[in-house]
């Protein structure tokens, strides 16, 4: 399911915040409150590539931070598997203090409706989504289970959709905070790679 220019599901669930309390109903549309937000889904708590990815999400948390941008995690263990992965050593498969949101969809609610259940093991598959100030997907990415995540290239996305919003201008291949946009326009895309087609 491509969620991409349409409005986010809304959800509640039990969750774990990242202070490390635990709520019977998290809602996510209040949560977020009107700011920019990636929601990732992963497989399992205690598994193999899922800690890698919670802890390179934790790690890059400040930086989402300082553009103004909420971060939660869903998967369909319940909060308090997830409350005893935060709580268990990084060296023995566990997560740690993780700042973010960590939603339980135990009823595979959530997974189901963002369109992103594995079809025959039933778990979430590896799935990112950036969603906009007024609660629209901008940019979503899926991963098979086997491939972790790149949380650099979603801090790419979101500079880059605040680059748009207050630039309009578009993005091209390889762009990266601090460089040129294009104008949209033929004018501007032949003055673009009239002087930038060494950087794509």
């Amino acid at each position: 399911m491509v969620l991409v220019t349409h409005p986010a599901p809304d959800f509640t669930a039990a969750a774990v915040l990242g202070n490390g309390n635990i709520i019977e109903k998290f809602n996510f549309i209040e949560h977020v409150n009107g700011k920019m937000c990636v929601l990732f889904f992963w497989p399992m708590d205690f598994t193999f590539v899922c800690p890698s990815e919670l802890i390179a999400f934790n790690k890059r948390y400040q930086e989402f931070q300082k553009r103004d941008v909420e971060v939660i995690g869903v998967s369909s263990d319940s909060q308090f598997v997830h409350n005893a992965w935060r709580k268990t050593p990084i060296n023995r498969g566990g997560v740690g203090d993780i700042q973010y949101t960590m939603v339980a969809d135990i009823k595979h609610e959530i997974q189901k409706s963002w369109g992103i259940e594995h079809p025959q093991i039933g778990v979430a598959l590896r799935a990112s989504f950036l969603i906009d100030q007024v609660g629209i997907v901008r940019h979503q990415v899926v991963n098979d289970l086997p491939l972790g995540r790149n949380i650099n290239e979603m801090l790419r996305m979101v500079d880059a959709l605040n680059f748009y919003e207050k630039n309009g201008e578009v993005c091209p291949a390889q762009w990266e905070k601090g460089k040129n946009g294009i104008i949209a326009s033929p004018d501007g895309i032949s003055q673009y790679l009239d002087m930038h087609i060494d950087q794509l």
